[in-house]
This record gives structure tokens, C-alpha cells and sequence, in this order.
């Protein structure tokens, strides 16, 4: 199988991350936190060692920063509904993933507070940043965007919301889901408040882990309360991080997995690793724009201004019909709603979706290739038919 799906979850994983994940369950068997003998702290300075892997990747201060969650949407959640108080306003973009829109419109149905979307410019991060700063009043909280779209492969320009945010004493917060692992982000430059990714992506840790890295987590208000472990005897939630946000117990086996991705992260180096999959998503777009039939959302492919990420239709073919002539070639990827209804409106994809490819690490350009060859023999059997 070619594996062009990666936006969803990596595959295949590291080696490093299946042996890390199969050593878990032996060596870091114990309950983290929870008792004093050797195997329950064998495994607390296991998961420790991923939260200051995690705070080093992300330039943040302190390792007490990184709180493990479940996903990124988890770390989304427990960042706008622990941020927010009623009254206040934010701001997102128009290309938001489901993970920030249906929170936001969540609260905002419930009266708890507004919300403005600011368009992104695909072509002017100036005027992108612009159209936030039109959007600020005086009750605007925060700045919630992601750092890259899911569905188009779009950057946002985060240094310069986050400066716009900071100037404005507004919260910033980042969905990092595409671009950690594969994109530079450092907090304290970009002024993030709340930096939420998922582990089981570009990150290549198993899936069921996320990171939600904050400098504020302690003044957060709780979604869930319950065992940390610590203050036992206290009824109250505890107030110091990463307790607060950690109830119950952790995904061990995932967090130490999650490490090992990150090593390999650190180990090939994040801009390696963004050239090779820009390399092979290049291959891919320029055969893509020569097929007949073939209509692309972006008119070019710039390292710095996209991802790897590649969403194309066929005219006259529908996006899932096509995922699915895909998949009985071998090859995976993933077609329709990208849960992104803001971006598919944006680019007119709502009602077809679209064909994604999503390029990871172990992708190459001779896969690419082979991903066009069946899309070419796609299109000519379609024009073929639309002749008869």
C-alpha cells in the first residue's frame, strides 16, 4: 500500500516508536504518580522525560508546561472552555479544522460568548493579519487559529497574529495539528498561550496522545477534576501544572511512544524533514497540474507558504469516487470533508469535497508518481465516457 493519508494519523510509525510502545508494557507497567515503588517511578521519569522532550521541541519554559491530553482537539477544548469566560469575544480564521469551530460556536450557542472569522489571504499574510486586527473590540479575549490548514496546505503567518495578539493583550492560541514536527514553532517568539497538537501526527507518536503546552495552564478553568496523584486530601482540583489538567490515568504506553517520535523528529531534524515531504508534495502537485481534468486550489506549491498537504477533484468525478478507484489500486488517501466546513466554503468544496494527499516522512517521489499515474488513468477513463 501507498500511504498518502497522513494528515489523518502517520503510518508507518518509526521503528523506534513500535519498540518504545512494545518496552512500555513490561518495563513502565506501574501507575505513574500514583505509588512509591520502583516501577511507579521508573515510569514517572519516563513520562517526565517526554514532557521536557516536548517543552525543548516547542522552546517553551518549563516541562510543568506540557499537559498530555487525548488528541489535539482535547487540548483545544481544554484551552478555549478553560480560557474563556462569559462576555468575552474571539477571533478565528476561515479555515479552521471542526476542533476549533465547534467549540467556539459551542459556547457561542450558549450565550457564553461571540465569535468573528477572519479570511485568510493565501497570497498577503499582511492583509491576513489585517483582517484579525479589523475584527478586535473592546471584550476580545483571544486570537484562536491554526498554524496550517488540514484540507489546502495553507500557513498561516502565526509570528505575526501572535505580535498582533500580544500588542493587543489578547490570549493567542495554535492548533499545531499539521505543522508540529514538520514546522519550526517556538512560543515565547510567536507569544503563544496555548500551543494544542496531536502526537499520533507529524509528531509520530501512537494515536490517543496530544499536548497541550501552556504557560497559564494553573489559572485555567478544569473540564474534568478527579486522581492526580497529588494533594489527595484536598476536595479542590490541584492548581499547579500539569496536574490541573492531567485527571486520571495517563496513556503511559502512548506518552512513551510519543517520546520516541519526538526523538525521531529531533534526530532527522524539522527542516529535513519539511524539505524531503515539500520535495515529494512539488513531484506530486506539478504532475498533478499537467493531468486534464485536474483542478488544484492553490496556483503554486512554495515551501514557507504551504505544507505538504494536497487537495485536488476531478471534474465530473466525485471526490469519494475517486478515493475509492484510489484504494483499490493501493493506494490511501482520504476524499470528501476534511471536518473543515470553513475552508471547503472558503474554496467552494462544500458540497464535492475534495482528494487529499497529505505527505509524511517515509514518502517518496516515486510513490507520488505512481499516486498521478492512477489519476491520470482516472481522468482519461472519465473524459473517455463524457465522449461516447
Amino acid at each position: 500500500m501507498i500511504y498518502f493519508d497522513n494528515g489523518a494519523t502517520t503510518y508507518p510509525k518509526p521503528r523506534r516508536v513500535l519498540r518504545a510502545t512494545q518496552e512500555a508494557f513490561s518495563r513502565y507497567g506501574a501507575n505513574p504518580g500514583r505509588s512509591g515503588h520502583t516501577m511507579a517511578m521508573d515510569t514517572a521519569l519516563a513520562v517526565y522525560s517526554c514532557r521536557e522532550a516536548a517543552a525543548g521541541l516547542f522552546h517553551t519554559d518549563q516541562p510543568e508546561h506540557v499537559a498530555f491530553c487525548q488528541n489535539a482537539t482535547h487540548a483545544i477544548n481544554l484551552a478555549l472552555k478553560g480560557a474563556l469566560k462569559p462576555g468575552d469575544h474571539v477571533i478565528i480564521s476561515d479555515l479552521e479544522h471542526n476542533a476549533v469551530l465547534r467549540p467556539v460556536h459551542t459556547l457561542a450557542g450558549r450565550g457564553v460568548i461571540t465569535y468573528s472569522i477572519a479570511a485568510v489571504d493565501p497570497l498577503n499574510d499582511a492583509q491576513t493579519v489585517e483582517n484579525f486586527r479589523r475584527l478586535i473590540r473592546p471584550n476580545t479575549k483571544m486570537i484562536a487559529c491554526m498554524h496550517g490548514s488540514n484540507v489546502f496546505g495553507l500557513r498561516l503567518p502565526i509570528e505575526q497574529i501572535g505580535l498582533l495578539a500580544a500588542e493587543n493583550n489578547l490570549l493567542f492560541l495554535v492548533d499545531a495539528a499539521q505543522t508540529a514536527g514538520i514546522v519550526e514553532i517556538d512560543m515565547q517568539r510567536c507569544n503563544i498561550d496555548f500551543l494544542c497538537t496531536a502526537g499520533h501526527k507529524s509528531l509520530y507518536g501512537p494515536p490517543g496522545t496530544g499536548l497541550l503546552l501552556t504557560p497559564l495552564g494553573s489559572v485555567l478553568t478544569t473540564l474534568m477534576e478527579g486522581g492526580t496523584g497529588s494533594f489527595s486530601a484536598e476536595y479542590d482540583q490541584p492548581p499547579i501544572m500539569p496536574d490541573r489538567l492531567e485527571s486520571g490515568t495517563l496513556n503511559t504506553v502512548g506518552i512513551v511512544g510519543l517520546h520516541a517520535g519526538i526523538r525521531f523528529v529531533q534526530e532527522k531534524g524539522i527542516d529535513t524533514l519539511y524539505r524531503h515531504e515539500m520535495k515529494v508534495g512539488k513531484e506530486l502537485f506539478d504532475r498533478l497540474k499537467k493531468i486534464p481534468g485536474v483542478r488544484l486550489y492553490t496556483d503554486t506549491f512554495e515551501p514557507g507558504r504551504h505544507l505538504p498537504v494536497i487537495s485536488f477533484n476531478l471534474e465530473g468525478v466525485h471526490s469519494e469516487e475517486v478515493g475509492d478507484i484510489l484504494s483499490k489500486n493501493g493506494i490511501a488517501i482520504r476524499a470528501g470533508l476534511h471536518c473543515a466546513p470553513l475552508a471547503h466554503k472558503k474554496m467552494g468544496t462544500l458540497e464535492s469535497g475534495t482528494v487529499r494527499a497529505s505527505i509524511g516522512a517515509f514518502n517518496t517521489t516515486e510513490q507520488a508518481v505512481k499516486l498521478c499515474e492512477v489519476v491520470k488513468k482516472i481522468a482519461a477513463k472519465h473524459c473517455n465516457t463524457a465522449g461516447m
